[in-house]
């Protein structure tokens, strides 16, 4: 009974982190011996499993033969598929249905807004071509902000230097959609309308010339923002119309080469970091001055994994990760597939994190090139999967662009679709955001293959340049 009590009280106590305990958590867990954080990382995995057996049907079904003295590896494995169609009897709280998130989703202003006044909503960018939609509570959306402010930054000196420069930040993201990065800016916006002068949001949706107005505007201190944006950036700085003077540079949501950030770093000035989140997990892991990648293990558990889900072990490549968020209760994502290549590496950073590190290969869509004229216009791929992802008909998508602007569509249309009707909805939402950026010469066809995978990376990439 009283092992019982202190399981009930620990779940309690959970549930009761505010942004500063968060940080001071983070904290004291930076300050522990390996066994320690050992401890904590088990006993958070034996309580946000308990708590799913509770409360989540899905969760009690799939662990009926799971013994009460489990390993991790004892627990079955689960995948977004087959999560989104159970995510009525997934997640823990049993008044939420999808159907009332997708109601809320149908109205862009309630982006960062409050579902039920107590769930942030966000979805991912479907990387494996189909999008998850996803529920964070007060407290898992603190345990995010708390390992943000504790260890996004990886020198102190560019900590100093932002607040030097009044902690001004402004994110470039896809604002079409309930995205982790957009969302978490427009909820502290709502929040704390207060800080407008201080954090801003720009759409990775507007032209290059719009986007540089506002960074004049602005002038922040830092930016974030996926790479392949942040790239369109680097000839606006070097050509004079980009006057800005950043003291960091802080990129994620895509994989950033060496060679692109030592291109930002040079045109900026500044110093250039990346980090790893998901939807699922928020940040994974962040980058330390050594650029390895450190998992945030307190909170979150990575298995690096074979195709058939087998261990792999440190310094190979895995097909994929498990990962288990450790404080999300209110929908658990247990050994939860996640479609990312990694190497594993325990061995020490000369950084001095004890945490585990990475190697990370990441997304890498392509930044499309297309000619008007005389005129080369370069289009980021973000907005691009933004757009079409609205598009209400497909289920999946992939655009191919060649030489001469020719761009070819696979399509995959949902159950229930017209294949010609999705092709339609999908060219004209794909031509009318590239109007927009001033690419109006294009032909457009449908291909009459499905988007699949590369057969080489096992990578699903959305837009994909044909040279």
């Amino acid at each position: 009974m009283d092992i019982l009590k202190k399981c009930i009280q620990r779940r309690k106590e959970v549930k009761k982190i505010g942004i500063l305990k968060a940080m001071k958590l983070c904290r004291d867990y930076d300050r522990m011996s390996a066994g320690k954080r050992d401890e904590v990382r088990e006993q958070r995995l034996r309580d946000i499993v308990s708590y799913a057996r509770e409360n989540s049907p899905y969760y009690r079904e799939l662990y009926k033969e799971v013994p009460d003295d489990f390993n991790l590896t004892d627990l079955p494995p689960v995948d977004k598929r087959t999560l989104m169609d159970n995510w009525n009897d997934w997640v823990c709280d049993k008044d939420l249905k999808l159907e009332d998130v997708e109601k809320f989703m149908e109205n862009m202003d309630n982006i960062g807004r409050k579902l039920k006044g107590k769930y942030l909503v966000y979805t991912t960018s479907g990387s494996t071509g189909n999008p998850l939609v996803c529920v964070c509570d007060n407290n898992a959306n603190n345990v995010m902000g708390g390992i943000s402010a504790c260890r996004s930054i990886a020198r102190k000196e560019d900590l100093r230097a932002l607040m030097k420069k009044g902690n001004k930040s402004i994110g470039i993201f896809a604002d079409g959609g309930f995205y982790l990065g957009n969302t978490t800016i427009r909820s502290r916006l709502i929040s704390m309308p207060w800080k407008k002068k201080q954090m801003a949001v720009s759409s990775a949706l507007y032209t290059v010339d719009k986007i540089v107005a506002q960074l004049n505007e602005f002038q922040p201190a830092m930016i974030g923002g996926y790479p392949s944006n942040l790239e369109l950036l680097i000839d606006e700085a070097e050509a004079g119309r980009l006057k800005i003077s950043p003291v960091l540079i802080m990129t994620g949501g895509e994989y950033l080469s060496d060679e692109l950030r030592k291109r930002l770093s040079d045109s900026f000035r500044c110093y250039v970091q990346t980090s790893y989140s998901c939807t699922e997990g928020g940040t994974v892991a962040c980058e330390c001055e050594k650029q390895h990648f450190h998992i945030n293990d307190d909170w979150l558990i990575v298995e690096p994994v074979d195709a058939e889900g087998n261990p792999v072990p440190d310094g190979v490549r895995s097909d994929k990760i498990l990962l288990t968020n450790l404080y999300n209760y209110t929908q658990p994502f247990i050994r939860y597939e996640v479609t990312d290549r990694v190497i594993m590496h325990h061995e020490p950073c000369g950084c001095g994190d004890l945490s585990p590190w990475i190697e990370l290969e990441g997304r890498t869509d392509d930044v499309s090139v297309f000619t008007q004229g005389e005129t080369t216009i370069k289009i980021a791929p973000l907005p691009v999967y933004a757009m079409l992802k609205e598009v209400h008909e497909l289920r999946r998508f992939q655009v191919l662009v060649y030489p001469g602007n020719k761009v070819e569509l696979r399509i995959e249309e949902k159950d229930g679709e017209d294949r010609e009707t999705a092709f339609r909805n999908a060219e004209k939402s794909l031509r009318d955001y590239l109007a927009t950026q001033g690419v109006t010469d294009i032909s457009v066809s449908l291909s009459d293959e499905l988007p699949h995978q590369d057969p080489g990376s096992g990578k699903y990439k959305h837009i994909i340049n044909v040279k």
